[in-house]
Formats: C-alpha cells, sequence, structure tokens
C-alpha cells in the first residue's frame, strides 16, 4: 500500500504555468530569466499558502535549467532539473530563519557562498521566514546580500514584510503576491478531483475555496479533510457539517423573516442555530456578509465582487429585488453595532434577539405597531356589583363641603414631589348627568431652589437645600388631620432631659443604633417649648423629624401637645488661612509696636 501524501505537496507546481493566481509575478521572472536581468536578490511577501517559496524553487530549477522551454519553464528532464526533483541538488539550499536565526548561522551562510557550485550556473540560497532572524544576523549578512559573488543568488520569503530592516529591503527585488480568488480555488480543487476521480458539487468548492481566505494550501487541505469525510462523492451538505460552517438557507430565511416581519419564526430560527453549535456573534457576522452580498449584486458593476457559485448568484438576486437600498443600509448598520457590542453584552442572545426584532419592526404596517403584543387580563368578577352609567347616575348623590377631608400630610423628599400621579389606565369614568358641586383643589406651588454663592463666588446648593428640606419637614410635622385640644403644661430642662433619657432606653431594644443617636444628642429646651438638639449631618436631621414615636412620647409624658422638635446643623467652619512669615510679623507688630522698633535698632531682616 503505498503512503499518502497530502494533495498540497502531491500537486504542488513544478512550473509557472502551474502556479495558480500568481500570473504577473510568474510573467515577470520568465522574462527576467528570458532577458539574462536576473537581481542578486529577491524578496518574496504575501499571505499564507500563495505560492511564494513554490515560485522561489521553480525560479531556483529554471535558472539552472540545461534545456529550459522557449517560455523559460525548467524541463524537469536534465541531470540538474532531476537532482532537485529528487532533493539531492547541491546547487539550491534551503535555509528556514525562524530555526537559524542567530549571528553564527548567517555567519555560515556566509561561508558557503564563498564555494561555488561544482556543476550548474548559479548557487541559489532560499531562505524562508526571513523576518525571523534577529536584528544582528541581518547586520552580519547586509554586505554579502548586497555584493554577492556572480554565481550567488538569494530568494527571501516572508509573511510579515514589515519586519524587515529597511536596508535588507533596498537590496532586494521585491514580489509581492495577493491572495487567491475564490474562483481561481474553486477551479484548481475541481482539477484535483477530477485526477483524483472524486465526484463533488460546485457549490461545496466554492464553500472550501472561501473557507481558505485566498490560501490555495488551505483549501487543499480542506478538501483532503473533507475526502476522508465524504468519501469519492463530496456533497455541499457534507462540507457545511464537516466544516461547521452555517448554512446559506438559514440566512436567505432570516431575511425572507424579516421583509414580511415575522418575528416569531424569526426568533424560533435564531434560536435553532444556536441549538445546532453556531455562537451568537458567529450568526450575526455571517448575517452581515449575507446582506453585504444583497446590496452588491444589485449593481451589474459590482456583480463581479460577489465570490459564490452561479446558482447561490442567482438566489441572490431574486432576494435583492425584494430589498430597497435603504433598508439594506439600516440592516447593515444595526448589524454591524451588534457585532460590535456583542462581546460587552451581560446577555449575548437577548443583545441578538432585540436586533433581529429591531430589523423586524422596520416591515411592520401601522396596524402592526399599534398592536399590543399582548391584551391585559380583565380582572376576575367579585361580589362586589360593578357600576354602570345607569347606576352611576342614580346612586350618587351630592358631595357637601364636610365629606371633603383634607388629605394627611406626610413627607416627600423633593424627588418625589416632581412626580405626578398617573390615572389608572384600565379605570373607566362614570358619567353622571346631574351637577355636583365642584371641589377644587389647589396643588401648593413648588418651591423654586435659589442657588446661593459664597464669598468665593461659588455656588452653594447643599446649604439651600438643606434648610428648605428642614423647613418642609417642620410644616409637615405641625399639619394636623383635626384640631386638637390645646393641652400645656410647663416642664423645665431636667424634666425634659428625664423623659428624653427614657424614650432612648426604651428605643435601643428596637434599633440600637438610632436609639444611642437619641441617647447622644441632648435636647434644649428654648421659648414656647420648642426642643432644639444639635445634631452632625442631615440625614439625622430627618430621621429625628421623621420620628413621630418621639413626638408623641414627649408629648404624652410631659402633658404638653404644643411641644415642638428642631434639630440644628452645625455652622460652617471658616476656612484657617496660613501666613507666612512676613505676614505673621507685620501682624504682631501692628499689635505690638515695640517689635518693629527692636528690629530697626538691631538692623534685622525677615529671611522672606
Amino acid at each position: 500500500m503505498e503512503n499518502f501524501i497530502v494533495s498540497a505537496r502531491k500537486y504542488r507546481p513544478s512550473t509557472f504555468k502551474q502556479v495558480v493566481g500568481q500570473e504577473s509575478i510568474t510573467a515577470t521572472l520568465q522574462n527576467a530569466i528570458n532577458n539574462n536581468h536576473l537581481a542578486q536578490a529577491f524578496l518574496f511577501t504575501g499571505p499564507r499558502g500563495v505560492g511564494k517559496t513554490t515560485c522561489a524553487r521553480i525560479l531556483a530549477k529554471t535558472i539552472n535549467c540545461l534545456n529550459p522551454t522557449e517560455d523559460m519553464e525548467p524541463c524537469n528532464e536534465c541531470e540538474s532539473c532531476t537532482a532537485f526533483n529528487n532533493n539531492a541538488s547541491f546547487n539550491i539550499h534551503e535555509l528556514d530563519a525562524a530555526s537559524n536565526n542567530s549571528v553564527d548561522d548567517i555567519r555560515n551562510l556566509v561561508d558557503q557562498v564563498r564555494i561555488p557550485p561544482q556543476a550548474g550556473k548559479y548557487k541559489v540560497y532560499i531562505i524562508d521566514e526571513v523576518h525571523m532572524l534577529s536584528q544582528a544576523a541581518f547586520n552580519a549578512f547586509l554586505k554579502t546580500l548586497e555584493e554577492p559573488p556572480e554565481y550567488a543568488k538569494f530568494i527571501l520569503a516572508t509573511t510579515e514584510k514589515h519586519k524587515i530592516l529597511p536596508t535588507i529591503l533596498s537590496r532586494c527585488q521585491i514580489f509581492d503576491f495577493k491572495r487567491i480568488s475564490v474562483d481561481d480555488i474553486a477551479a484548481h480543487l475541481s482539477w484535483v478531483a477530477e485526477s483524483e476521480s472524486i465526484n463533488v458539487d460546485k457549490e461545496a468548492l466554492h464553500v472550501i475555496a472561501q473557507k481558505a481566505d485566498g490560501a490555495l494550501r488551505d483549501a487543499l487541505s480542506t478538501f483532503d479533510q473533507i475526502v476522508s469525510f465524504s468519501g469519492n462523492n463530496i456533497t455541499y451538505k457534507d462540507v457545511i457539517e464537516n466544516l461547521n460552517i452555517l448554512d446559506y438557507e438559514y440566512y436567505f430565511k432570516i431575511v425572507d423573516y424579516i421583509l414580511n416581519g415575522d418575528t416569531s419564526n424569526l426568533l424560533l430560527t435564531f434560536h435553532e442555530i444556536l441549538e445546532n453549535g453556531f455562537d451568537g456573534q458567529h450568526f450575526i457576522s455571517g448575517l452581515s456578509e449575507h446582506l453585504r452580498h444583497l446590496l452588491v449584486v444589485k449593481d451589474v458593476a459590482t456583480l463581479k465582487l460577489l465570490e459564490v457559485g452561479p446558482a447561490l448568484k442567482e438566489k441572490y438576486r431574486d432576494q435583492s429585488t425584494r430589498c430597497t437600498p435603504g433598508f439594506i443600509l439600516k440592516a447593515l448598520d444595526l448589524a454591524n453595532k451588534c457585532d460590535l457590542s456583542y462581546k460587552a453584552s451581560n446577555h449575548k442572545k437577548l443583545h441578538v434577539e432585540i436586533v433581529l426584532i429591531q430589523l423586524s419592526s422596520m416591515q411592520w404596517t401601522p396596524e402592526q405597531q399599534a398592536t399590543p403584543v399582548a391584551q391585559p387580563s380583565q380582572p376576575q368578577a367579585t361580589n362586589q356589583k360593578t357600576p354602570t352609567v345607569t347606576d352611576g347616575a342614580k346612586n350618587t348623590k351630592p358631595i357637601s363641603n364636610t365629606e371633603v377631608a383634607e388629605p394627611k400630610a406626610t413627607y416627600q423628599s423633593p424627588e418625589a414631589n416632581k412626580e405626578e400621579t398617573k390615572p389608572d389606565p384600565l379605570s373607566k369614568p362614570v358619567v353622571d348627568n346631574r351637577e355636583a358641586p365642584k371641589v377644587e383643589v389647589k396643588k401648593p406651588a413648588p418651591t423654586p431652589i435659589k442657588k446661593s454663592q459664597n464669598s468665593n463666588g461659588e455656588r452653594n446648593i447643599s446649604n439651600v437645600s438643606i434648610k428648605s428640606t428642614l423647613d418642609a419637614l417642620k410644616k409637615e410635622n405641625t399639619k394636623t388631620d383635626s384640631p386638637e385640644p390645646v393641652i400645656v403644661t410647663e416642664f423645665d430642662q431636667e424634666q425634659l432631659e428625664e423623659v428624653w433619657r427614657r424614650f432612648a432606653t426604651g428605643y435601643k431594644a428596637k434599633s440600637p443604633t438610632f436609639g444611642s443617636a437619641i441617647e447622644k444628642y441632648k435636647p434644649e429646651l428654648a421659648e414656647q417649648f420648642k426642643i432644639r438638639m444639635k445634631v452632625d449631618n442631615m440625614i439625622i436631621a430627618k430621621d429625628v423629624l421623621n420620628m413621630a414615636a418621639l413626638l408623641e412620647f414627649l408629648k404624652r409624658e410631659l402633658n404638653n401637645n404644643q411641644i415642638t422638635i428642631e434639630p440644628i446643623l452645625p455652622g460652617k467652619k471658616e476656612r484657617k488661612v496660613v501666613l507666612t512669615d512676613r505676614e505673621k510679623f507685620e501682624a504682631m507688630a501692628q499689635k505690638y509696636p515695640g517689635i518693629k522698633q527692636l528690629k530697626d535698632q538691631l538692623n534685622l531682616e525677615l529671611d522672606r
């Protein structure tokens, strides 16, 4: 049984004519050989798997061929060509710079260059991955590369030209290899399949070519993998299953659902894609590419940019007729933004679903946009009869002024005062034919917050807001639901402190933190039974004013319902000004004039 040889080696080009997708470079090299205009050094640069090393080997074999053809191709029959094909040539040397990148390796190479070829015309050195050489090795190679012997030729190959020293680049003829097109790769794969007697679908070959991303070597490796999976009959389904590629049909269905505004099937299809093991970002990237194809296929001039098979190209053309350019551009923008923010999302599936719903809603009619997604459920019937319009008219009584109670005053933060009570959307007004007395409830106008300025010209917003908040809290506490009988019993500071301690001791069991705070702040009896207490901050002041239990306890125990509590915040501390030595001396001299006289008599000077 013969040993298996991978297709990338078995079908490696041996002549310039067999090289795929690099016609301009091969033609230039053939003309240079024919005109005897060969440079002493060449640099082949480009992506992986596009033929750099292959062209270097063909060039080395051709310039040493004893009987080249008329179009400057190697004969593959002479002694030099035969030795090269058998890897036994003494005139062609290959060096891997990735593993031979030191100065000593380059020194050995320079020593070999001094020896002329035993047979043949040229001694060719092919250095692959030359960008891996160290800077010292590059510098050691400069002189030999610039002025080599007449019989020495250097061919450098690299995928990263930007890593090579400019002094090296200036000594070489540079050939930039391009990516191989999908059509060229598919045609070469078709030739390989025919040579191996393998039946393969054209669409399958295009999928393999697109997966290779312009690298023929990658395409041949993938082809061998598919052959091992499918045998001698390769289908489109086998390729997408083996390579884990999302089928084009999914994207066609997704766009159809978007155009029809079918959100349900759109989300179900996306869920099916995730269940098949595909990543959400892979899907959204493929959707962007599909939308790009729909835009490209609309214009005959850009149709060549669509690198797919003929049948698939026709499907793109059919679907693009249903899409406007404006829709495609908006969809592309949404898909691109989703792709960019996908990694930052915490709920990635929902992130993609929202974009799909937005795409679907672009095609909704005004009726669909106005229709709610789900109707609110109706409340179940209870024993209480729901009044109708007629019943409401019969049972409605005039409302007297005494029946309208003033709402209980409660403290609300400034933020809460900004919010307005929203009416219940499910409630329906009951129509009353009889006129009832109108009761107007006037809302207090919101007090504007004035921004004061301190002595430095800075706005002092916090002091104003604290004062206004305390005033509002005091007003709320002074309001009552109904007038109470006035109870006034005199008490002194000692009685107040005794009742205060009893409340703090009892409240510690309920709230140790607040109980300790009440015990810490000592009350002071002021005029008109006003109790003042100094607190540290606004938070404690709010807690004291909002604590109805404290005020009720004091009123009850001291038998006086005219008691009020007023927290006092600490005043602003004066800023300490740091004086210089001269300023200190001048201040002391103003207070004690004798100091200045002493300074003048002793002829003293200040340091600064």
